[in-house]
């Protein structure tokens, strides 16, 4: 029997980098539970008026959040917050297949491409790597706004 997965950052600040992750991926923020969020409403903003009715101190309204596919096929992530800072390489690291299908200068362009935006959003480009045939077809690494490495695919 398989099972679902979520995989989870350790993180300074979990609004801000489930925020990133939200629009690196396309993803949402889910409302609170047993709240029904009319179109268009914030669900970070709910989530804040949530925990402020169940009592819990403004200084740990930031301890955790998620996102999640709206289209219910990717993982949760979720986002917990720690004191410590990260220190070394990610052992495992998500892989955002922002060119599928493509090959060769095609490739690269739009990997290129989906960098630029990443960057806008906060993220850090760390190197590329050029097309290997038949190996590799090229990629870039990269950081989100709190250090954690991931590849451009």
């Amino acid at each position: 029997m398989s099972r679902d997965i979520q995989i989870t950052f350790d993180a300074h600040d979990p609004r801000a980098l489930s925020t990133f992750w939200r629009d690196v991926l396309g993803y949402v923020h889910p409302g609170p539970p047993g709240v029904d969020l009319p179109a268009g409403a914030d669900p970070l903003a709910a989530w804040e008026d949530f925990l402020a009715g169940m009592g819990v101190p403004v200084g740990q309204r930031n301890t955790r959040s998620a996102v999640e596919d709206p289209d219910g096929r990717g993982p949760r992530l979720f986002f917990q917050q720690v004191p410590e800072d990260k220190v070394a390489k990610n052992r495992v690291h998500l892989d955002v297949r922002a060119a599928p299908g493509l090959q060769g200068e095609d490739r690269m362009a739009a990997l290129e491409s989906e960098c630029a935006r990443l960057i806008a959003l906060g993220a850090t480009r760390i190197r590329r790597d050029e097309p290997q045939p038949p190996l590799s077809a090229g990629f870039i690494v990269m950081a989100d706004p709190e250090g954690n490495e991931f590849c451009l695919d």
